[in-house]
């Protein structure tokens, strides 16, 4: 059986999940997270998504079972930015995405995306946290901190990143294609916290629920594959 997965939004499109590097997902061997991050996050979960979905998984993964001919291509973006070729690493890319996820307040996808930070830094949830509390005094480098600032902004609006901003990247070391892609990783999740929360989906505060989720071994693609495997 082959392992392509086509794009149902252009036919001629397919992902090959063979040939995606087997790294791409892994962690760095780290401790998983045993509790969840404390990060103000707004009120809790409701109890009932707005439509009657086709499984009990939380957040977006119930939502990409309702409509995988849309997941696929949601998938493949998340793959690209968080799991691809990149002088950012996993853990930066997952920590710029948590951190747009809490400006937005969105518990699932922080949640989510904090864990896989987490166990990709030697300060663990912690950095996370400090990220969200303080980003002016956060253990990161000077480059991440000028771009997880331009992540910020693109939270607010694509409109409030500055010139100066993409400066002080330039000048702490960011290339234009990691400017541009933290530009992307943010206006991305940017969509996908409104997508699950527009929808009302529940986000468990169990850390147990996202560590197993994060600690499958391959990237967004494989572990789409094999969702709907086991459908």
């Amino acid at each position: 059986m082959s392992n392509a997965l086509a794009l149902p939004v252009r036919s001629n499109v397919s992902v090959d999940l063979e040939s995606l590097p087997q790294t791409a997902g892994l962690s760095c061997g780290l401790e998983w997270p045993a509790r969840p991050p404390l990060v103000p996050l707004g009120a809790p979960s409701p109890e009932e998504p707005h439509i009657a979905l086709n499984s009990d998984e939380p957040g977006i993964r119930g939502l990409f079972r309702y409509r995988p001919d849309a997941a696929l291509p949601l998938n493949a973006l998340s793959e690209v930015l968080l799991c691809g070729d990149s002088t950012l690493t996993r853990g930066e890319r997952e920590l710029i995405a948590a951190y747009v996820s809490a400006l937005n307040q969105c518990r699932f996808c922080f949640y989510t995306h904090a864990a896989f930070a987490a166990v990709r830094s030697p300060d663990g949830m912690m950095l996370v946290e400090h990220v969200c509390a303080d980003l002016s005094t956060a253990p990161v480098s000077e480059k991440l901190r000028a771009l997880l600032a331009i992540a910020a902004s693109v939270q607010e609006s694509g409109k409030k990143v500055t010139r100066r901003q993409v400066a002080d990247a330039r000048a702490a070391g960011a290339t234009d294609v990691e400017i541009h892609d933290t530009v992307l990783i943010a206006a991305a999740f940017c969509m996908y916290n409104r997508y699950v929360d527009g929808l009302a989906t529940f986000a468990p505060d169990d850390p147990e629920v996202y560590a197993a989720r994060a600690k499958m071994a391959n990237g967004y693609l494989a572990v789409f594959a094999e969702s709907q495997a086991q459908a």
